[in-house]
């Protein structure tokens, strides 16, 4: 005889699908410029422009690590978390985006230019580096915010900064998946932002949560003070 499925397992898995189809929509509706752009033009052109309107999508992003952190703390609701955690994060995350694109454009416009000189074989892994932690100390910081919105922004940066390279392993997976998902939002956006984003969110909160454990509570500290 088939043993009975607990009434509880059919909420969580309800939950969890909910979880995930609310932060989809909600995150196609904060990344329309990204994606219309996305859409309409070839991204191997027009690369610089999608950095730019991919930062408009960081309000978006850390909205939706607020909710991953709130329905981890018993909160079914994802509408509401989602647009309270948007009014009181946009600002910060929005300076966080574009501070990201900018040196992400910067380097990699420098290391077109320089890759066929004798400077480019030096100053490639170095310009490479760059880019990769200032994408890693972003979306760090994007979690941060949404753990301690009224931390300073300063101190978010900085205490993200360092604990990506601290924890250069959980970085390195996040980045991973991070490629994966952008991969698959080059190749077919609907399907990119519309069904897998919230997984591979919810696995980039849960790493950068972790890695930022042992900060949060002084860069809340800190904002207090």
């Amino acid at each position: 005889m088939l043993k009975r499925i607990p009434n509880g397992l059919y909420a969580t898995v309800f939950g969890t699908v909910f979880l995930a189809m609310g932060v989809n929509a909600l995150l196609v509706v904060a990344c329309v410029p990204f994606l219309a752009l996305l859409m309409t033009t070839d991204p191997s052109l027009s690369w610089p422009l999608l950095a730019v309107t991919g930062a408009l999508c960081a309000p978006g992003l850390a909205a939706s690590f607020s909710v991953f952190r709130q329905h981890k703390s018993g909160e079914n609701r994802v509408v509401k978390p989602f647009v309270d955690a948007l009014r009181a994060t946009w600002r910060a995350a929005l300076a966080v985006g574009f501070l990201v694109a900018g040196v992400i454009v910067v380097a990699v416009v420098d290391l077109v230019m320089l890759v066929s000189t004798e400077a480019g074989m030096l100053v490639a892994p170095v310009l490479t580096v760059v880019a990769v932690i200032a994408l890693a100390t972003g979306v760090v910081s994007l979690v941060a915010i949404s753990e301690t919105a009224s931390a300073r922004l300063r101190d978010i940066v900085r205490v993200a900064a360092v604990m990506s390279v601290r924890r250069w392993y959980l970085t390195a997976a996040s980045l991973v998946v991070i490629g994966i998902q952008a991969a698959i939002v080059v190749a077919a956006p609907a399907l990119g932002i519309g069904i897998t984003s919230a997984a591979c969110l919810y696995v980039v909160w849960a790493g950068a949560r972790f890695a930022l454990q042992p900060a949060v509570a002084p860069v809340s500290q800190g904002a207090a003070a």
